[in-house]
């Protein structure tokens, strides 16, 4: 597929499309059959000011998602949601927990909206802590009136907590993380299991503290994580009663779509999703990639991430690597770094071009074919001015490369017959452009091959985003933490030679 605002910005992927080279703009895939569609709520973390705003404007769907919650929202709360989720002046700030959650909720049910409105339909939804409740209201087990109100009370409670406690992130898998915090026993415990090796830990800030000065003193990564209370831990019982009492009245139901739950780490029937399950909800540890792998092993396999920035994607493309899938896909929605219409998109495009069904007359409006003008002897061309369609009609020996970066078909034929030096400086001069394109560079030449992924603005996001651009065009079927076991582009290109020449994936 090729994506673009206007005439100019479509020409130019079809002339990226048209020389087989790499763009923002060209989304490419091989079309099959995708099991599944799993609609996936995260916890706190995805919010960031003004995160609804674009969508707001752009997608009627959307806008009227939020405003359905903005006014069961008036009920439970004393603060305007548009003008939180649209980041205006003077609205209440995202780093109050009372205002956070419901908002996030409240982005999160209206990106599935829209992601329904493009006919993608959830055949399971799983939630993470608080995303749980979003998960709930989409697949029908509570009513938009009783979700509000369990997101909306819920979090006030939390108030109480500020201040007593912290969470932190760890980049280890978690027998791993629970022996490295045996000395802090009573201080710290596993809050979150989000996949193989990721983990958050939970407790007394000073333990925290103490905990994650020693991980990285032995390499590991761990860091802080910006809450000031500690979820999913001991602590969340001193506010059992002020979140159970307020919630006597939530009726949930049963509801026909399957919801995974985080608390058990299988589906359950959510007619017992009340007031105690919610308290239990945020007391318990939150088993997201037990819940991953339990998805997978029933069979699906797409995974589309709800929320304003992904949180979650990393994880999961890590516990479906960890069980040798090969045919899942891993979707965000919206992202803080780039136009939240063009990521939505974007990831709308994937979908499609892995042969997922999308109605794409909901997006753009209903369009008809017309024939084209048939002026076969008045030598009018109607296709795209390119050097690489004559080229391509008369067949060279191999040579030397050529300045520029080839494009994956070409380069698989051309490895064989080259040099190793020159093998390699095909390869690099490859992977430099798709690295260019990830990063929004207009072109590979201002990739320095030796300076580390982690300095030029790579992140573990954008390193999965190279992994699947990089699949996408030679079928290798690297990991999404690629960009961390080759931490440069030349060292990158080599693994990438080397996986090339003897086919095998890593």
């Amino acid at each position: 597929m090729v994506l673009g605002r206007g005439r100019k910005e479509l020409l130019d992927g079809l002339e990226a499309l048209a020389a087989g080279t790499e763009s923002a703009r060209v989304v490419r895939g091989a079309a099959g059959e995708p099991g599944g569609v799993v609609f996936v709520f995260p916890g706190q973390g995805s919010q960031w000011a003004g995160m609804g705003r674009e969508l707001y404007e752009t997608f009627p769907v959307f806008a009227h998602s939020i405003d359905e919650c903005a006014a069961a929202l008036r009920e439970w709360t004393d603060w305007p949601l548009l003008d939180v989720v649209c980041g205006v002046e003077g609205a209440p700030a995202l780093d109050r927990v009372d205002v956070v959650q419901p908002a996030l909720f409240s982005v999160m049910v209206s990106l599935a909206a829209l992601w329904r409105s493009w006919g993608v339909e959830p055949a399971a939804v799983t939630g993470h802590s608080q995303g749980e409740i979003a998960a709930a209201y989409v697949c029908g087990a509570l009513s938009l009136r009783d979700a509000t109100r369990v997101v909306a009370l819920r979090s006030k409670a939390l108030v109480d907590l500020i201040g007593h406690g912290g969470m932190a992130s760890v980049a280890q898998p978690v027998d791993l993380v629970e022996a490295g915090i045996a000395p802090w026993k009573d201080r710290l415990s596993v809050a979150v299991v989000n996949g193989p090796g990721s983990v958050v830990i939970s407790g007394e800030p000073e333990a925290l503290d103490e905990f994650v000065e020693k991980a990285r003193a032995e390499g590991a990564q761990a860091r802080r994580i910006s809450v000031s209370y500690a979820s999913h831990s001991h602590q969340v019982s001193r506010v059992r009663d002020q979140v159970i009492r307020p919630l006597a009245d939530v009726r949930p139901r049963t509801s026909d779509l399957p919801l995974y739950s985080t608390l058990t780490g299988e589906p359950i029937d959510t007619a017992g999703m009340d007031g105690t399950y919610w308290y239990e909800n945020l007391r318990r540890q939150v088993l997201f990639a037990p819940s991953v792998r339990r998805l997978l092993d029933d069979g699906f396999r797409v995974f589309i991430e709800m929320s304003p920035h992904p949180v979650l994607t990393h994880p999961v493309q890590e516990t479906v690597e960890g069980e040798d899938i090969d045919d899942a896909l891993v979707l965000s929605s919206s992202r803080r770094d780039r136009g939240a219409v063009e990521s939505v998109v974007g990831s709308l495009a994937q979908l499609h071009v892995r042969g997922g069904a999308v109605d794409w007359h909901a997006l753009s409006g209903e369009r008809r074919r017309v024939d084209l003008p048939t002026y076969a002897f008045q030598r009018q061309r109607y296709w795209l001015n390119s050097s690489h369609t004559a080229a391509a009609a008369v067949e060279t020996p191999p040579a030397e490369p050529d300045e520029g970066a080839p494009d994956a078909v070409t380069l698989a034929a051309e490895l064989p017959t080259l040099s190793a030096e020159a093998a390699e400086a095909r390869v690099l001069a490859y992977v430099r452009e798709v690295v260019a394109v990830v990063l929004g560079h207009p072109s590979g030449e201002i990739i320095d091959p030796d300076q580390v992924f982690a300095e030029i603005g790579f992140n573990s996001l954008a390193s999965l985003e190279l992994s699947k651009r990089l699949n996408d065009t030679t079928g290798l079927g690297l990991r999404a933490n690629v960009a961390l076991l080759h931490p440069s582009p030349r060292q990158l290109a080599r693994h990438v030679l080397a996986a090339m020449s003897d086919g095998a994936p890593s």
